[in-house]
C-alpha cells in the first residue's frame, strides 16, 4: 500500500502544525480587544467624513435625555434631522454627547438647512457633524452672501485724458 498512514512522521507533523495555527488564531480571537461602542461610532464617523456624499437636510429638533431616560451616567445629547434622498424622506437622529465640545445643541437653528452626509449604499446611515466636519450653519443660506453696502465696486474702465 503507497498511501500515507495516520502513522506517518510527516501526517503527524502536519496535523500538529495545522492544530496548533487554529489554536493560535483561535486564542487571538479570544483574547483581543474588543472596540467599545464609543470607538465603532467614531470610526463609522470618520468613514462618512471620508466617503459620504453630501445632500441637503433641515434639523428638526434637538433632545437632552437625563441619566435616568438614557441609561448613560452622562445622559445624552441628540440632533434630529431629515433629508431626502430619490423621494425617500429620512428623518434621523445623532448622539453628540461625545462632541459636546463641539458644538452647543441649544445654538442649533431648528428649521434651517444643513448639510447631511451619508453612505451611498445605505443611505439611513448618515451623520451632520463629527470630529472633523461639521454640516450645522449658522445662517439659512449656505453660501454666506458678501456685505455689498461696505464698499462700493471698483470702475473697470481706464481713466480719461
Amino acid at each position: 500500500m503507497n498511501g500515507l498512514s495516520l502513522r506517518d512522521p510527516q501526517v503527524i507533523g502536519t496535523l500538529a502544525a495545522a492544530t496548533l495555527c487554529l489554536g493560535g488564531v483561535a486564542v487571538y480571537f479570544a483574547m483581543r480587544k474588543r472596540p467599545t461602542e464609543e470607538e465603532l461610532e467614531r470610526e463609522r464617523r470618520a468613514l462618512l467624513v471620508q466617503s459620504g456624499r453630501i445632500i441637503d437636510g433641515t434639523l428638526l429638533d434637538i433632545s437632552e435625555l437625563d441619566t435616568v431616560e438614557s441609561g448613560r451616567p452622562t445622559g445624552m445629547q441628540l440632533i434630529l434631522y431629515k433629508y431626502e434622498i430619490g423621494g425617500v424622506i429620512y428623518e434621523c437622529s445623532q448622539d453628540v454627547t461625545t462632541l459636546r465640545d463641539l458644538v452647543n445643541i441649544y445654538d442649533c437653528r431648528l428649521g434651517f438647512p444643513c448639510s447631511v452626509r451619508y453612505d451611498t449604499h445605505k443611505p439611513e446611515n448618515s451623520i451632520i457633524l463629527a470630529e472633523t466636519w461639521s454640516g450645522l450653519r449658522d445662517t439659512a443660506n449656505s453660501i454666506p452672501l458678501r456685505n455689498v453696502a461696505a464698499k462700493p465696486p471698483r470702475s473697470r474702465t481706464a481713466p480719461l485724458g
